[in-house]
């Protein structure tokens, strides 16, 4: 072979550069251990041990969203066009919550001073727009280290331009993801979201119900969105969850009553949170 010839394919490649052997549906367990290490070899190398996770919708928007959506609210001849710009206005200072809480995990919690070159409760979000980016942005303002999990999406083009590029990870298979959000979490705070934000909510409390996962304070940021979406009240009597269950999460209305509250539940303790151990069940 010449040095002006191309690399063979099929049977004569090495697996290792073989992108079409690599994709066959048998190789799939493959393909998920490679997404595993990857993420995990880069965050070790960081020396990240542990993260703050943020979730919430990717349609709230930014202040500069906001000047373009709110020319739409005006000038659309459509008036469903306008009700919808009014609506994602309305979710705004959201983004402006979520940003300043990044500030606050990111200055206080360890991210930004490393103790024996070691981050602790670096913020942590899905890497998309939004909340996540809004996140992921406050710590870039302090100039702190912050992971962006994307999941490859065919409207999601590309993550948001704030978490730190070589913490910027793309994952294929939402498990893998979930798993490496849960895995070095400390804490967990939810802004208002959607059927993503909802999942991974449940995820994790299912995970502290069952003692599956470790304590973790969670706290669920904006109490009229969370209150009025969710009664876990009613969930209390029907009996579906017990009234210990209740006791996983905290309800708050700012960024900093939200740190406030991951501070009580131990975020800052050197072995980790310590919220009290619930019942299994």
């Amino acid at each position: 072979m010449t040095g002006n010839d191309k690399p063979p394919n099929g049977s004569l490649s090495l697996a290792v550069d073989d992108g079409e052997f690599l994709r066959r549906d048998e190789l799939r367990g493959i393909r998920f251990a490679l997404e595993y290490e990857k993420a995990e070899l880069i965050l070790r190398d960081w020396k990240i041990r542990s993260t703050v996770i943020v979730f919430g919708s990717a349609r709230v928007p930014s202040p500069e969203i906001v000047e373009t959506l709110s020319r739409a609210a005006v000038d659309a001849a459509d008036p469903l066009a306008r009700d919808r710009a009014r609506r994602l206005i309305a979710l705004a200072p959201h983004y402006e919550q979520a940003r300043q809480f990044g500030r606050l995990v990111s200055l206080h919690g360890g991210a930004l001073a490393p103790k024996d070159g070691e981050h602790f409760n670096v913020i942590a979000t899905g890497g998309g727009p939004g909340i996540m980016e809004a996140a992921n942005r406050g710590a870039s303002d302090v100039q702190a280290p912050s992971i962006g999990f994307n999941i490859a999406l065919p409207r999601e083009e590309a993550p948001n331009p704030y978490s730190t590029p070589d913490l910027t990870f793309r994952f294929h298979y939402f498990a893998m993801r979930k798993m490496h959000l849960a895995m070095r979490a400390r804490a967990l705070t939810v802004f208002p979201g959607g059927f993503g934000t909802l999942d991974e909510l449940f995820e994790i409390l299912t995970l502290q119900q069952t003692g599956k996962g470790r304590r973790a304070p969670v706290v669920l940021v904006g109490a009229d969105y969370w209150r009025r979406l969710i009664n876990f009240d009613w969930m209390v009597e029907q009996g579906t969850i017990a009234a210990e269950d209740v006791q996983l999460f905290h309800i708050v209305d700012s960024a900093e009553e939200a740190w406030f509250h991951l501070v009580s539940g131990g975020v800052l303790d050197p072995d980790g949170p310590r919220w009290p151990r619930l019942r299994k069940g």
